[in-house]
Order: C-alpha cells, then structure tokens, then sequence
C-alpha cells in the first residue's frame, strides 16, 4: 500500500478515482464499506459496475465535472450496495490532474446520509417497515407489532385489502427476524388448483403421477429454516387444509409419492383478504387451522384510513421509477397531490404506485400534473366528500379544498372530534383547527360540538 491509499484510507468519506476510460483506479476503505465492494473487486472494473448510483446514466456529476472542468458539491441520490440495500448519499467530484498538470481521470468522494435519512425520518415523524414507508399512526401500531414478532418462530397471520402491502410487511417482518440470508419463499394459494397447490407446496417424487419425470422439491423444502409466506391462506380447499394443519401442527410432511416423512423448520406467516372468521362460520376454513395461523394477526390499514402517507408514498414512487425509467422528474404539483388526496383508492397502495407509473410514462416535463392522473380519479364527481362544500371542484382551488376538507373531517372521526386531538394529528393550532372548520362548513355531529379539549 503506497502513500496515497494510507492518506485515502484515513478519510471517513468514500473515495474512489477513475482514469480516462472511467476505469476505477483507487478505491479507500470507507468506499468498501459503504459499498460493500472489497478494493480488489473494484479496481480495473467500470465505475458504473461498481457505484451503482441513480446518478449513473443521467446526470453524472463526475461526467458533469470532467466536461466543464469544475467540481460538483454535495449532489444528492443514492446507491445500491452489495447486499442490494438502497444506501442514500452526497456526492462530490473533482478533476484529476498529473503533475504536469495534465487531466488523467477524475476523483469522488461521497458520504453515507443513511443516518441523518433517519434522523429526518424521526423528526419528520415517518418511519418505514422494510420497504413500507409510512408516518401514519395506524401504521405505526404496525410497525410495532411487526418488530415486536419478528424474532420469536410463531406463526404470523396478516390481514387486509388487496394492494395494502401484505407480502412487503412479511418480507419486513422476515428480514427483521430470520435475516436476509435465510430463504423468504412466497406462493400464492389462490392462483393454483388445488392438487398443482399440493405439489408446489409439498413437492414429488418422480413417478408420482403422470408427468413426474424427476423429484421436484416443494415450497417447504425450498424455505429451509427461513420464512414460507402463504398468500390468500383463505382460498385453500379444505382437503388442503388438513395437509397444512399437520405441517404446522408437525412440523412434517410428505412430498407426493413418497413414503419417507420430511421435517420442515420453516417459519409460517400468512396473509389473507378474506374474513377467516366468517369462513370458519360458514364452514369453508377448519377452526383448528384458523387458530394454528391466527397465533399473532397484524392488520394492514387500507390507505384511505391513512390519506396523510399519500404525499410520503408518491414521492417514494417518484425516487424509484426515476432510477428505474432514468427519468429526472421532480414530483407533483399542488394541484395533483389534492386529487390524489380527494381519491379513496379501492386500489391501496399497488393502485397508487401503478397510477404513478402512468403518469411517468405519460409525462414530458419534471412535474407531473392532473392531466397525467387516470379520468376516474380526476373527474369532479370524486372529489365531493359528505358535507357541503359546492360542486365547484370543476377547478383546482375546488379540488384543494374538497381535499383539505377531506383531510380535516378524517382527522375529526379519528379523534372521536376531540378537536386538541385532531389538531395534534394534522400538525396545526387548535385556533387553526377552528378557524379552518369555520371557512370549509365542516358540520359536526350533535353532541360532539362541546369536545373542544
């Protein structure tokens, strides 16, 4: 090790050089670490190859400074390490010049903003679950409950809407607890006949039935001692239902076609859409099954229960189809997050992310706008809310307000109109609070109009 790498290697920041042909020429420690690339893996190699960055393809700093000869300071983005974590950062580059004088290459320097990304989580008050990004306090019990059984081996039962996350938050809850080294294995228990449902989950033995040319092995065998998500649990036949009743029960099971017992150690977490409850009622789901995966149930708020994750989550949208479409957009304008507030996405949130793909796709400048946004969330007739605010949502004022109004009586109901309360949930002044009421003719129900503390 020369000289140069003992002074690079006492940096705290990532530094890295690159020649001429943007081959990466020095790499110090701390380039290692926020990387998870050793030096010697990163040298000779393409920096493009390495420092995976949303900079890469548009909007390069060090291509930037290597054209005009001047040096970019603290860019913003992030980059994708080894262990594909998404690692935000700043950037700064400079030229880099021989002795002479001559430019040979160019040298960058860019620092993990993963903690103050945290601390401005925590003091803007949102958090994330994973990949679930949230600052809604429904969601935070969730959150919660996830950390809490994410380290014990129980058998854990997710419900909620179609599209509120339910494979993110198993994932999460996977991660947090059996570690990303360890299988995370989904299937879905209603998008396969009952006996192709049997094989994925137990697998064959060739010879089986007709077709059988091999052993296969099945979803069990494939978690190993990480994480099998049944998905839609509430589709499976009752027949099914006793095969998975044992395994839990058991912890064993027969692949299709074979006479030797298989032991399985993987974790359990189930998701479903349906009301088990009512099934078991109706004799459709097995009561004793029913109390095998309901051992810790965490409930996913649909998103029209959390409206004030809506700007969080678009703008998260936004950040990953720019890196995935190398697109610079900037966000949304005023007047879309209001419609976008107004809507109440019987979707949840695959619906919100789908309309913001669209809306990449159909966007030529760096903000999108309504005209972007699907007609049946932009039409007027979606934005009036029970009250009395006039058909006047024709224009954007009018959406904003019917989407304000939305938010204030949303915030009221959760408070049981406590308005201190619902004032501390929007983040305003109780005279605020009051005064808004007054101008939006919010009507508050008989016998909650004295619940001013």
């Amino acid at each position: 090790m020369d000289n140069s790498d003992i002074i690079l290697d006492s940096i705290s920041d990532g530094v890295f050089t690159v020649d001429s042909e943007w081959h990466i020429t020095s790499f110090n420690s701390a380039a290692e670490d926020i990387t998870g690339i050793a030096r010697s893996d990163a040298k000779g190699r393409f920096c493009s190859e390495v420092f995976r960055s949303s900079m890469c393809e548009d909007g390069c700093p060090l291509r930037e400074t290597l054209k005009t000869g001047k040096p970019v300071i603290n860019k913003t983005g992030f980059i994708i390490d080894a262990d594909g974590s998404r690692i935000p950062i700043s950037v700064s580059t400079a030229v880099l010049r021989n002795s002479e004088g001559e430019v040979i290459g160019g040298v960058e320097t860019f620092r993990d903003l993963s903690e103050i990304e945290a601390l401005r989580k925590e003091l803007t008050g949102s958090f994330s679950i994973g990949d679930i990004v949230s600052h809604s306090p429904a969601m935070r019990n969730v959150s919660d409950m996830a950390t809490a059984v994410a380290g014990s081996p129980s058998t854990v039962l997710i419900l909620g809407e179609t599209g509120t996350g339910k494979e993110l938050l198993a994932r999460a809850i996977h991660s947090m607890g059996r570690g990303e080294s360890r299988p995370f294995v989904a299937v879905n228990c209603g998008a396969l006949p009952d006996s192709l449902l049997e094989s994925e989950l137990f697998g064959y033995k060739k010879g089986a039935f007709t077709g059988a040319a091999s052993d296969k092995p099945g979803r069990f065998a494939l978690a190993g001692d990480g994480t099998l998500f049944l998905d839609e649990i509430g589709e499976i036949s009752p027949a099914l239902q006793i095969r998975l009743l044992r395994v839990l029960q058991e912890h064993t099971y027969e692949p299709l076609g074979s006479t030797v017992t298989e032991t399985t150690e993987a974790r359990i977490i189930a998701a479903t859409n349906r009301d088990l409850a009512a099934l078991v009622k109706e004799g459709k789901f097995r009561l004793d099954l029913y109390y095998r995966i309901n051992v810790v149930s965490i409930e996913l708020p649909p998103l029209r229960k959390r409206k004030e994750d809506i700007p969080l989550l678009a703008d998260h949208f936004v950040r990953k189809f720019n890196f995935l479409q190398k697109r610079d957009i900037e966000g949304f304008t005023p007047e879309s997050y209001s419609i976008m507030i107004a809507w109440d996405w019987p979707g949840n949130v695959r619906e919100l992310e789908n309309v913001i793909e669209r809306a990449f796709v159909l966007s030529k400048g760096r903000w999108i706008t309504p005209e972007q946004l699907p007609d049946e969330i932009t039409g007027a007739d979606n934005y009036l809310r029970r009250g009395n605010i006039p058909d006047d949502t024709g224009n954007m004022e009018g959406a904003k307000k019917t989407a304000e109004k939305k938010i204030i009586i949303d915030a009221l109901e959760k408070s049981g109109f406590n308005r201190q309360k619902a004032s501390d949930l929007l983040g305003i002044h109780k005279t605020t609070l009051f005064r808004k009421i007054k101008e939006l003719d919010i009507i508050i129900p008989h016998g909650k109009k004295d619940r001013g503390v």
